[in-house]
Formats: C-alpha cells, sequence, structure tokens
C-alpha cells in the first residue's frame, strides 16, 4: 500500500478515537476502513450502562461504509491506548465477510504492526 494513504488512514483512526464514548472502561479506540473507492470511512467505541449495548470502533467504521454503499475494502486501520491493538473477534468475522485485507494495529504512542486479515482470523466462519 502507497505510505501516503497507508499514513491518511491511520490519521483517520486517530482522529476518530479522540472522539470515542468511553466513560466506563475509559478506553478509546478510533478505526478507519480504506474502501476500493479510495474513501476512508471511520468509526468509534460507544458504551453504554448495558454493556452488550455498546458497540466497537470497527464496525462502527464498517457500517458507515455499508451506509454509504461500499462492498469492497483493502485495509482498515484500528488505534487503542498504550499498547498496540487488534479487532477483536467479532469484528475480525465482520471484516471477514468482505474479503482478507491489511490490517494496522496502532497505539496512541504511534506504534503500528500490520498483519493481514487472514493472520488474525485463519478459520473464520463463513457460509
Amino acid at each position: 500500500m502507497d505510505s501516503k494513504i497507508k499514513n491518511e488512514l491511520i490519521e483517520a483512526a486517530r482522529l476518530a478515537r479522540e472522539r470515542a464514548y468511553a466513560p466506563y472502561s475509559n478506553y478509546k479506540v478510533g478505526a478507519a476502513i480504506l474502501a476500493s473507492s479510495g474513501k476512508i470511512y471511520t468509526g468509534c467505541n460507544f458504551e453504554n450502562a448495558s454493556f452488550g449495548a455498546g458497540t466497537c470502533a470497527e464496525r462502527v467504521a464498517l457500517g458507515a461504509a455499508l451506509a454509504a454503499g461500499e462492498r469492497e475494502f483493502s485495509a482498515v486501520a484500528c488505534i487503542g491506548g498504550d499498547d498496540a491493538i487488534t479487532p477483536c473477534g467479532i469484528c475480525r468475522q465482520a471484516l471477514s465477510e468482505f474479503g482478507d485485507m491489511i490490517i494496522y494495529c496502532g497505539s496512541a504512542d504511534g506504534e503500528v504492526r500490520e498483519y493481514t486479515l487472514a493472520q488474525l482470523l485463519p478459520f473464520g466462519f463463513s457460509l
């Protein structure tokens, strides 16, 4: 992937992280997904007093892209707190519906690790 686009994707996830709503855990996460159209869609995690009602940043970004009509994706960036994070299992499975892609996993201090979705979810569920 072009380093300029990679940096834009990671920066979009960092900015989304600042908008997270995490009053219970104080753990903010931002995500950005790159559609094949070249557009970047962002999401942040949000929590709720009824814990199951919250949603992860990666699925918020994916939902925004899907609502805009996108169906093909090449990369996702997710930025967490002190350590580089990876998407949770549910987010990995949701992303896998749209094929393999690059996943940039970062921390608030700038650390970024790169994986493929297939590396993070080697035996994803499919019909």
